[in-house]
């Protein structure tokens, strides 16, 4: 099959063929946390299941580190590539990449001895619902997965640059391989062996230990890489713009965890730890779906780069237009899917507990109009990172979460109740898409492409 570069012109299946490797890498990412999840539930209490869910956006937050050093990294080195400056795009892709180990292992280090403080005031907060043993489960979770952080830092980290290497489907084998470890040693560990929250937390970690050695090996060895790991030199400019084009995705990972934490809160106030359960297992089906939208959005991003520093606004108007075409469509059918699925798909991880399948099953339906909204946010922000505009991306990423999730999901319970938790997330992806697309209307001037008028495409 003819390789894929990324000054071509993209058709609609040289945009899906380019992307799917993204795609199922982060599909099979998220399928691997789900498998953690079945296990936990099925195989040790709802406790442990509630407590994972308590402490997992801590180990989020930290983890976004490698997720915006990528992403702003990925977007700068392939403009660079674009303006062919090809010895310093590697320069820049070395540079970032040392950057990151360094700040992943520190960070590893101080939330280490974190970890215990933050479950604490987690059960503080509401101490009436959040048990004892839930929140021993969330320390014990935690602090394993904290423990190895960094490796999780640079899993995140790579993915993107794949995509900028024009060899997507290794990042795919590599998530495929590490996935398979991480669902081999759950099913060991938790199923046969029963060891709860700790067989999880270093299930989840030997599979990291791949996705991250993996392809640091590949780009440091491998020699015809369009993108090599060598010598390097310290340009603060770099790293800073590595920082400001990813803060979206610092922005989306850090707010959005805070958002899982309130919500988490809200759930304890108004059901207990259903609540919080429900929510997981709601989160789970997100990680899947969001997971389609994320990786077209990191798979597309690097030609977006490209033709940004290539000054080839024809070919960059045609992937826009392309891409809102797909993400309405896959909008679309992951709502039908999560609408028609509800039932079957709580029933994996609630088939126990005949109250947290109903209460999960009415959540998750209401839930599945987000999936018709969200696509578009995530894609105008990673649109925004590619375009080296990381103030607009961390705009679209700030008011999407923190902004209009945060509000709504106080408000709206105060009006509707337990159902007001999640018609919040509704009505602010709502507001987030029409923002999104407002920006994108507004920008096109400055970065020269078109929206709605397109010729020889």
């Amino acid at each position: 099959m003819e390789k894929i570069h990324l000054s071509d012109h993209f058709t609609y299946k040289k945009i899906l063929r380019f992307t799917i490797s993204p795609i199922l890498m982060m599909l099979f990412t998220s399928i691997y946390w789900i498998v953690d999840g079945y296990f936990i539930s099925n195989h040790a209490s709802s406790s442990a299941f509630a407590g994972v869910n308590l402490i997992f956006p801590v180990v989020m937050i930290v983890a976004c580190v490698g997720f915006m050093f990528g992403s702003g990294g990925a977007a700068l080195v392939s403009k660079y590539l674009g303006e062919g400056k090809n010895e310093k795009a590697n320069k820049t892709f070395s540079l970032i990449t040392y950057v990151t180990f360094i700040v992943g292992v520190i960070l590893s280090i101080i939330f280490f001895f974190l970890v215990r403080p933050i479950a604490q005031g987690f059960a503080s907060i509401n101490s009436i619902n959040a048990t004892e043993d839930m929140i021993n489960n969330a320390e014990m979770y935690g602090r394993i997965m904290i423990g190895g952080v960094f490796l999780y830092i640079m899993q995140g980290y790579f993915h993107p640059f794949f995509s900028v290497n024009e060899k997507s489907e290794l990042g795919f084998f590599f998530s495929l391989v590490s996935g398979f470890i991480n669902m081999l040693l759950d099913f060991l560990l938790i199923g046969v062996f029963h060891k709860g929250v700790i067989g999880a937390a270093f299930a989840s970690l030997s599979g990291m230990f791949i996705s991250a050695l993996g392809p640091y090996l590949y780009f440091r060895f491998k020699k015809d890489n369009l993108i090599r790991l060598g010598k390097t030199e310290i340009d603060f400019k770099d790293i800073f713009k590595s920082i400001t084009n990813g803060s979206s995705e610092f922005v989306a990972n850090i707010s959005g965890s805070v958002i899982n934490i309130v919500f988490n809160i809200q759930l304890l106030k108004y059901i207990g730890e259903d609540g919080v359960s429900a929510y997981g297992i709601i989160a789970y089906v997100c990680f899947v779906f969001f997971a389609i939208f994320i990786g077209y959005s990191v798979g597309i991003a690097p030609v977006i780069g490209f033709n940004f520093g290539a000054k080839n606004t024809k070919e960059l108007s045609n992937v826009l237009k392309k891409s809102l075409v797909i993400i309405g469509i896959a909008g679309l059918v992951m709502s039908s899917l999560s609408l028609a699925l509800a039932e079957p798909l709580t029933y994996i991880f609630a088939n126990d507990y005949p109250s947290l399948l109903f209460l999960t099953v009415r959540a998750m339906r209401i839930y599945s109009v987000c999936y018709l909204l969200a696509g578009f946010s995530i894609f105008g922000s990673s649109f925004f990172t590619a375009l080296n505009n990381g103030l607009i991306s961390a705009l679209i990423s700030f008011c999407r979460t923190l902004v209009f999730q945060l509000t709504f999901v106080f408000i709206l319970p105060l009006i509707m109740g337990v159902d007001g938790i999640w018609v919040s997330i509704i009505v602010a992806e709502f507001l987030s898409m029409a923002m999104t697309l407002l920006i994108m209307f507004f920008k096109r001037k400055k970065y020269g492409y078109s929206i709605f008028e397109f010729r020889h495409i």
